[in-house]
């Protein structure tokens, strides 16, 4: 595809408001491209993202958000698509809750507000709503006539549904090994659904060389020829955190990491909000942890080993929504980390499981196995003393537990197993 965003896309709504976006820029050299569907840097094969007119988004005020709808494209001032409701492909994620977790606090001995962003509350379950609704609505205003993606399985829950919303074809490729949950919510859309015998690393290679042939030319696929605005959506997660708080950034934020992206784009946001005058930054500025699965922990390991050096793995362990063992922007999340003087940990299966029961036990939030290793990992960064318990702190957890119910099914069950009597409930103990 060779359009510009914005030559296909024809404003129809009063409300609509001019786009914010000028450019796609080149993360390594700093190479300028015009807003076109392109996610590598021809100079030096980097990744691209979004710049944006710094006077455009100075002029946004928290009256405008507050104004919009509920949902993400509330920013939508702050964003590289979407601008024009008419235009949006979605199913209007976002504002999601900020749930209160005193309970937890108490039992990782942290004595600051303790706070879950709790993002299975989006219509999919996961946080990808967000980067595929901004995605697919560039994808729109650059012409693209079908939509895909490469994933781990939420994404491609997301991109089957919002497809199916807008009545455009499908096409989502996923490692054949994924759990059988998140293969069916996907396929129930009616979509085409491509399972390949490889990681998701082999999945994502596949889609690269598809998106180059004749036959894909027509296809957006958000995490590869879109990526740039696909990215860009996690960025909601930043600034709905400071608006829920009173227009506030925490000191503090966990944050699970796959490609590392949605750590990166966090951050982003923060310094956004700062930067345009809509929030000061916290005394001490914020910290930034990154969390990651012990089976397939590449940019915990490369910042404990202090390099920069991110050596690819083979993912294992039963967090496969992480499972990204070269993560693209691996580095960009080392960056962050260690800019705000934060930390990366890394849990296994066995600390995954318990952080699930936990989160659920004292928050009411059923996380998918991502969110059972931010607070896995939570709990080891206040342990070694990495994460300051008197901190306001942030967690995120992008997913939603029945997705991944494999991962506890063994470990829960009822407590008690009584014939229906009186009798029986009081000789089980009932009664007490």
């Amino acid at each position: 595809m060779t359009a510009t965003l914005g030559e296909t896309q024809t404003p129809t709504s009063g409300e609509t408001s001019a786009n914010p976006a000028r450019a796609l820029v080149c993360r390594g050299c700093g190479a300028q491209y015009p807003l076109i569907a392109q996610h590598a840097c021809y100079e030096c094969f980097g990744p691209l993202e979004v710049a944006y007119d710094q006077d455009a988004l100075s002029k946004v005020t928290r009256a405008d958000i507050e104004a919009g709808p509920q949902n993400i494209w509330r920013y939508a001032a702050l964003l590289p698509a979407g601008q024009d409701p008419a235009t949006r492909v979605t199913l209007d994620p976002g504002l999601t809750p900020l749930v209160a977790a005193p309970h937890l606090a108490a039992e990782l001995g942290i004595t600051a507000p303790l706070w879950v962003k709790d993002d299975s509350a989006n219509p999919t379950h996961s946080f990808k709503d967000r980067v595929v609704s901004v995605a697919l609505t560039a994808a729109r205003g650059l012409g693209f006539s079908r939509f895909a993606c490469a994933s781990t399985g939420n994404l491609a829950n997301s991109v089957a549904a919002h497809a199916a919303r807008a009545g455009v074809p499908s096409i989502v490729f996923i490692p054949a090994d994924l759990e059988q949950g998140k293969v069916i919510t996907t396929a129930v859309y009616g979509g085409d659904l491509v399972a390949i015998d490889g990681s998701y690393d082999d999945v994502n290679r596949l889609c690269g060389e598809l998106v180059e042939t004749d036959e894909f030319e027509d296809t957006a696929f958000v995490n590869v020829n879109v990526r740039p605005y696909y990215a860009e959506g996690s960025k909601t997660l930043g600034y709905e955190v400071a608006e829920q708080l009173g227009w506030r950034i925490p000191e503090q934020v966990v944050i699970p990491m796959a490609s590392g992206e949605l750590l990166t784009k966090v951050d982003k946001a923060f310094s956004e909000l700062v930067e345009i005058g809509l929030v000061e930054a916290p005394a001490n500025g914020w910290k930034v942890f990154g969390a990651q699965s012990a089976g397939c922990n590449p940019i915990a390991t490369a910042l404990h080993n202090d390099t920069d050096t991110i050596v690819p793995v083979k993912p294992t362990g039963i967090a496969k929504s992480l499972n990204i063992g070269d993560p693209a922007a691996g580095l960009y999340a080392l960056e962050a980390v260690r800019r705000t003087g934060g930390w990366m940990e890394y849990a296994d299966d066995d600390e995954i499981r318990d952080a699930i029961r936990l989160l659920a036990r004292t928050t009411g939030v059923f996380a998918e196995t991502a969110g059972g290793v931010t607070v896995a990992c939570l709990r080891k960064l206040v342990a070694s003393g990495r994460l300051d318990p008197t901190a306001e702190t942030v967690v995120y957890n992008t997913g939603e537990g029945l997705k991944t119910i494999d991962a506890v099914a063994s470990l829960v069950g009822p407590t008690y197993r009584v014939k229906p009597s009186l009798k029986a409930a009081r000789e089980a103990g009932l009664l007490g």
